[in-house]
């Protein structure tokens, strides 16, 4: 009932919500409250309805197009050498269309334009358009910026993994110390969620 208040707007279902509550004789008068401001939006949430976080690609391309997973062996790892990072781009499938260097391609049927989107501006995006669908450039130019921008945005993440390869003690200490306040973060709002559903029991 809340949901189709809150989100549809169904003032009929608000209406059998506060309908429902009044006629609850086992609750007392502030739960009762609260469960109301609940209803109507003005009550605390202490649940908060996990809602997704998307990147302007809302999937990561794997190697051949289809979306990036191990199970599809299409994928580039965090820690793998910058060698074969870029000799997996560069095995990258194209415009099955462009079959020798001067035929024209277009970039929408081919897997590497994905990962230009991701990552390149929009006159590096540009430049492969035009260059793709007038053979102005090959395929091996194409994904240059794309090996280069894969390359930057893994360094520095290979290199604090590197620093943290040489420190097992510092590793184990972050995991014991997040832990401890994950448990007291979630100690708290299992606090609240008791009180708010009177279940301190004592």
């Amino acid at each position: 009932m809340r949901r189709a208040y809150q989100e549809q707007g169904d003032g009929e279902a608000l209406q059998a919500a506060r309908e429902l509550l009044e006629a609850q004789q086992n609750i007392s008068g502030e739960e009762r409250e609260r469960l109301l401001g609940y209803l109507e939006g003005g009550g605390r949430v202490i649940l908060v309805e996990p809602q997704p976080l998307l990147t302007k690609a809302s999937k990561m391309p794997g190697l051949d197009g289809q979306k990036m997973s191990k199970s599809y062996n299409n994928t580039i790892a965090l820690r793998d050498p910058p060698a074969q990072v870029e000799e997996m781009i560069k095995r990258m499938p194209t415009d099955p269309q462009r079959v020798r260097r001067n035929d024209p391609g277009d970039p929408e049927k081919c897997p590497v334009w994905q990962f230009h989107q991701v990552y390149s501006d929009q006159e590096t995006q540009a430049w492969v358009r035009q260059g793709c669908q007038t053979a102005g450039i090959g395929c091996l130019d194409c994904k240059g910026p794309v090996v280069e921008a894969v390359l930057q945005e893994l360094k520095p993440m290979q290199e604090r993994a590197r620093q943290f390869e040489q420190q097992p003690d510092l590793v184990r200490r972050i995991i014991q110390e997040g832990s401890e306040r994950a448990r007291q973060v979630a100690s708290e709002t299992m606090q609240e969620v008791r009180q708010a559903m009177s279940l301190n029991f004592t």
